[in-house]
């Protein structure tokens, strides 16, 4: 269903991203964006199942500026190499991998009727998800799940410049309870869910998995995004 392709950003650096096109009619389309482990085999998942519901998917590859080609798994080696990579993303100068993210949404509107693009990322794509929702006008809907970094007083202070929906574990360790409360309260607008289940609960491939709140948590943002691309 998906395929690579190369994309081209503003400042002519060319990353890899991984497309997936509905097999029917194309109702709108998503930007995914990866956790710290690349566009690897769960995120390649999402934008698959993204398509299966009449979404065009695009994944950029967000670590193309400090490494090419990162398709990391959930052991402890490859967790240490994707925090490290995260380290040097953030460290890049600004607007460090918002190009990246802007390129995967301009070749999204292309393929979408109407232009509409919704966004949603995972963990450190969470992160950037919700950047992009307050930093990027091409965007009609933002869906954060567990986005390390949201919680802290800076990110609190972004509006968003379109509708978002965030999805937070009760039992996350990486973004304490209150923390998201706080968030909750400073963005009245932001439809903000708790679930009983801890960081990372929405990859299948990790021990944090828990099917439950990973149902829920795609049924809400998919409804969310029927709403606002539709």
């Amino acid at each position: 269903m998906g395929n690579l392709v190369q994309l081209t950003s503003l400042d002519a650096t060319v990353s890899p991203a991984w497309v997936a096109r509905p097999d029917g009619p194309v109702r709108g389309a998503v930007v995914v964006l990866q956790e710290i482990f690349g566009v690897n085999a769960h995120i390649r998942a999402v934008a698959d199942r993204l398509a299966a519901r009449g979404f065009v998917a695009v994944a950029p590859a967000l670590f193309t500026r400090v490494q090419a080609d990162v398709n990391l798994g959930y052991g402890d080696a490859d967790r240490a190499k994707g925090v490290a990579l995260k380290a040097a993303a953030e460290a890049l100068p600004e607007p460090g991998v918002l190009p990246e993210i802007e390129a995967a949404i301009a070749h999204a509107a292309a393929l979408a009727p109407g232009g509409k693009v919704g966004i949603v990322g995972f963990c450190w794509g969470g992160l950037w998800a919700w950047r992009a929702a307050c930093t990027l006008p091409g965007l009609s809907a933002a869906a954060c799940y567990y986005g390390g970094g949201m919680t802290t007083p800076l990110e609190m202070g972004r509006q968003p410049l379109c509708p978002v929906v965030a999805h937070f574990g009760r039992r996350d360790a990486h973004i304490p309870v209150d923390a998201v409360q706080l968030f909750a309260q400073a963005q009245k607008h932001v439809q903000v869910h708790l679930y009983d289940a801890d960081h990372g609960f929405n990859c299948d491939q990790r021990a944090a998995y828990d099917e439950a709140s990973a149902l829920q948590a795609r049924d809400r943002t998919l409804a969310f995004f029927d709403q606002h691309l539709t």
